[in-house]
């Protein structure tokens, strides 16, 4: 599909208010950014235009691909399909590891390169036979109107929607947010908000709502990653907590994804999470009751590989992001003892 590099006006928002000294407070996420004429916000999307809060990335992405839905990742949602994954720029969280920096710290709109909009996507997704679109590669949340009205589109042709999100996002637009989507990847990036604080100039509280929320108020299919950076977030008694808190508070059958750091942005001298690590945090989070925990960002056969909880038969076996063997009925079954796995597993479903 032949696209145009056109720049798009800025789309007006709604979820801020005009305070009493003349400033504009955008109300999207918890940081509730207090902007003067022309200001942008933390995320540098969302600016006071005309005292309003207006996005200004709207029907513009930094990039598009076709991906395996694996790669998100989720391993319980469609798995094996292709989904469209596009971003724009900016994030709402200002992590000093972040792996996508160049795009989520993006200052520049000339990164903005492409002009879609939410009805083009999902006509590009159609065309690729791609069973889903992500919202991914930055932070979607700061650009919700951008992948609400896209989500919207993309249903009314077949096609669903991941939100690839690190949730930190307040009440109201998040039922928006959520209310749009069929899956969801939340980064759960540590669990201390002496973390959040220090790395990610944010805080714990709003992620772990946002997750509750998803899990308990949504149909939304949700699976969590914890990226593991060695000396700030891969203790075993922080492991311990944290997969404790998600069998009390989401249950034993939301799949958890532990990954790789490797050295980028503000934090390059930083070791690279060792193998033996992430295998550690499985066997914690297993034995705290998760039946469903994945490596990510290596290459492990047997930790990425799908097991019945019931009868521990491989059903589902990964090498990278390919499916090498597949023992799972349409609607989810194990093929072995029959038991109905937690997932999404066709695209009717």
């Amino acid at each position: 599909m032949k696209m145009d590099t056109k720049s798009k006006e800025n789309f007006i928002t709604k979820y801020w208010q005009a305070l009493e000294d003349g400033r504009i407070q955008c109300d999207v996420c918890p940081h509730h950014c207090k902007l003067k004429p022309s200001q942008q916000g933390l995320c540098f999307v969302r600016a006071n235009v005309d005292n309003k809060i207006v996005s200004t990335t709207y029907g513009r992405a930094s990039g598009f691909n076709i991906d395996p839905v694996e790669k998100k990742p989720l391993n319980h949602f469609l798995p094996g399909t292709t989904v469209l994954s596009f971003g724009t720029v900016g994030c709402n969280l200002a992590c000093k590891f972040c792996q996508n920096w160049q795009i989520s710290k993006a200052r520049e709109m000339s990164l903005l390169s492409v002009s879609a909009s939410p009805k083009d996507i999902a006509k590009m997704a159609k065309k690729n036979d791609c069973a889903s679109v992500a919202y991914t590669y930055n932070e979607p949340i700061i650009s919700l109107e951008y992948c609400v009205d896209t989500a919207r589109e993309c249903h009314k042709v077949g096609i669903k929607s991941i939100a690839v999100t690190n949730g930190f996002i307040c009440e109201e637009p998040r039922k928006e947010f959520f209310s749009s989507m069929d899956a969801a990847n939340i980064d759960l990036k540590a669990f201390t908000d002496k973390f959040y604080r220090k790395i990610t100039n944010s805080s714990l509280q709003p992620v772990l709502d946002t997750l509750i929320y998803v899990k308990h108020k949504t149909k939304v299919w949700l699976e969590i990653t914890n990226l593991i950076i060695p000396g700030e977030n891969d203790s075993s008694e922080e492991i311990d907590a944290m997969t404790k808190w998600i069998v009390k508070e989401l249950g034993i059958d939301v799949p958890l994804h532990f990954s790789a750091f490797f050295p980028a942005f503000k934090m390059l001298n930083y070791p690279a999470t060792p193998a033996e690590t992430l295998v550690r945090a499985r066997d914690i989070a297993l034995k705290n009751g998760i039946r469903y925990v994945y490596t990510g960002n290596i290459y492990d056969e047997e930790h990425a590989s799908t097991y019945c909880h019931n009868c521990h038969k491989c059903v589902i076996k990964r090498g990278g992001f390919k499916i090498l063997d597949y023992q799972l009925t349409d609607d989810g079954h194990c093929k072995f003892c029959e038991t109905s796995m937690p997932g999404v597993w066709g695209v009717k479903s």
